[in-house]
């Protein structure tokens, strides 16, 4: 039997490995040369850095550069700081003068252990998102699919935004638990809620759109026939779709830890990201660079105990190519469902044309953050300007980037997880890189734009999307059915579009719709940071991310853009499940 296709030969672990080992190269040798593609001289940003003097002498700076021996190039820095790893030598910070090993020992610790609370939290969130699917399916009683709003409102939450509002009312307002530091358990509450209830939303539901299939194998059905108990149906339901959505926990794990630069900044935490991102800035590249090969590592851990975790669920029909596709045709959707997209698609509609007829770049320095009125229906922010306004002529810009983002991303995530044995180690690796990395990277290029920042999504975008192929791949190719297809005389052509791309394409199709205002979001922090859209261009990420600071004064500045990420969410969810019938 063919090597792809049959499922008897062992996996190969070269290719993987061989991965992890290019990609971790490639991206540490790019963020040596993260000074030299700044466009700006290393030496007075680290001066800047270091005193914040605005306008150094030339004899300033060229200490400096004698100082940290600039002029030896990029590449012999990277190979002086890799020599001196084996040694338990990072080398010292540029900025601060202070070893660096310390410090990342030091952020990690703190990120870690707020992933680790995070995790507790996405977990429950995740199971009380498909709990009644779960019920329902162990005791025969599922007609029809699910709408999945409450997941893609719950996972269309802006983090840091859900930070801001739970550090002021939980921690400001009504005093449960502290809002700011990072000295004991009690203050990584606030912080491990903001950052696991829209990552739960988002695995809940996945896993909530593949629980059905699997209450509908053969399997059940027979032990439904049984009489046996609905705790076994729902518990093998579980292990039986859980290895096709388990491949999403290693991005987001990584992100936990390397990309909660907001919320770690709004509850004054001392983690990895915050470090990265200010060391980025800085271009302190000793910081820099082992905050990275940290995250690398972080990520290809958690990638191994991930693939080992979907082969103890699974067992041996994986290795044994008898395992059942999970591929099942779409029944058709509530009628509730139009009534939810209908309903999204004219609130949006109404919000869009309403903002259109107003002024967005009008500014009035005496109406500045105004509540919600007959005048200004959304309210004003800072500066005067109509939220409406601005919120409507956003819309076009900040869907369509969005859209175009992920789709690239989607398209890209299912070529690479098509090969997921070649693919594997560098998805690993790339999971690892925060966007706004990439965003330093690639505007030091090409420059800040809307176009440079949509391109530093897409670097790092299609990694969930080749994580969950690649697992659907795999354990579609270990069916008995693909076996008996080739035994046909099945081509790859063949298989392809009648067997893998049906059972990839509509999990993959829900990722996407679920990750959409997160793309919106990571493109306003890019904007936000200076590397994407420039203000005073209205867009709605940015809206979030400008009003963020008046949550607790004028919560009506986020609730508009908020409110409209929510709908947009929404509205995608639902009209990809219209769009599926049997």
């Amino acid at each position: 039997m063919s090597a792809t296709y049959g499922s008897a030969a062992r996996p190969l672990l070269w290719p993987a490995a061989l991965g992890r080992v290019v990609a971790g190269a490639g991206l540490l040798t790019a963020v040596a040369l993260l000074p030299w593609l700044s466009g700006t001289d290393p030496a007075l940003t680290v001066l800047r850095a270091r005193s914040a003097d605005q306008d150094p002498t030339p004899e300033q700076l060229d200490a400096v550069r004698e100082q940290l021996d600039l002029d030896q190039g990029p590449f012999a820095h990277l190979l002086h700081w890799i020599g001196g790893l084996p040694r338990g030598d990072a080398g010292v910070s540029w900025v601060s003068g202070e070893q660096v090993l310390p410090q990342i020992g030091t952020a990690l610790s703190v990120s870690v252990t707020l992933m680790l609370g995070a995790l507790v939290v996405t977990l429950v969130v995740a199971a009380l998102v498909c709990a009644r699917t779960v019920v329902l399916g162990s005791r025969r009683r599922l007609r029809q699919d699910r709408t999945g709003t409450g997941a893609a409102v719950l996972a269309a939450l802006p983090k840091f935004l859900l930070a801001s509002l739970l550090a002021t009312v939980c921690g400001v307002w009504w005093g449960w638990f502290p809002s700011s530091g990072w000295e004991g358990p009690q203050w990584m509450v606030l912080p491990s809620l903001a950052l696991g209830i829209p990552s739960g939303a988002m695995i809940g539901g996945l896993l909530d759109q593949a629980l059905p299939a699997a209450f509908h194998e053969p399997w059940a059905r027979t032990a439904y026939a049984a009489g046996l108990p609905p705790s076994y149906l729902a518990r093998n339901a579980l292990r039986r779709a859980l290895p096709g959505v388990l491949p999403q926990f290693l991005p987001t794990v990584v992100a936990l830890v390397g990309g909660a630069v907001a919320v770690e900044k709004i509850f004054n935490i001392p983690g990895l990201g915050r470090l990265a991102l200010e060391a980025a800035i800085a271009q302190d590249l000793p910081v820099l660079q082992t905050a990275t090969l940290a995250l690398v590592l972080l990520g290809v851990a958690a990638g191994v105990l991930v693939r080992a975790l979907r082969n103890a669920l699974i067992g041996r029909p994986l290795r044994d190519g008898s395992l059942p596709t999970l591929h099942r045709p779409r029944l058709a959707p509530p009628r509730s469902l139009r009534w939810v997209a209908g309903g999204c698609a004219l609130a949006l509609l109404a919000l869009v044309v309403a903002g259109l007829l107003r002024d967005p770049l009008e500014v009035d320095t005496a109406a500045r953050l105004l509540p919600p009125s007959a005048a200004h229906p959304l309210g004003t922010d800072s500066l005067g300007r109509d939220l409406l306004a601005r919120l409507g002529h956003g819309a076009l810009r900040t869907a369509g980037v969005a859209l175009a983002v992920t789709a690239v991303s989607a398209v890209t995530g299912l070529l690479l997880g098509m090969v997921p044995r070649a693919s594997a180690g560098l998805t690993e690796v790339m999971t690892t890189l925060p966007a706004v990395l990439a965003g330093l990277l690639i505007a030091g290029v090409t420059g800040p734009s809307v176009w440079g920042a949509a391109c530093a999504v897409c670097v790092v975008g299609w990694t969930p999307y080749a994580a969950q192929t690649g697992a659907l791949v795999e354990q579609e190719r270990a069916g008995g059915h693909i076996a008996a297809a080739v035994t046909m005389g099945a081509g790859r052509l063949h298989l392809l579009r009648r067997h893998l791309l049906p059972a990839v394409g509509p999990a993959l199709l829900r990722n996407a719709l679920l990750r959409l205002p997160t793309t919106v979001l990571v493109l306003a922090s890019l904007g936000f940071l200076g590397l994407g859209e420039q203000p005073p261009t209205p867009e709605w990420g940015r809206l979030l991310s400008e009003n963020q600071p008046y949550v607790e004064l004028a919560p009506w500045t986020v609730l508009g853009p908020a409110g409209a990420l929510v709908l947009l969410s929404v509205l995608a969810v639902s009209g990809s499940g219209l769009g599926q019938r049997r």
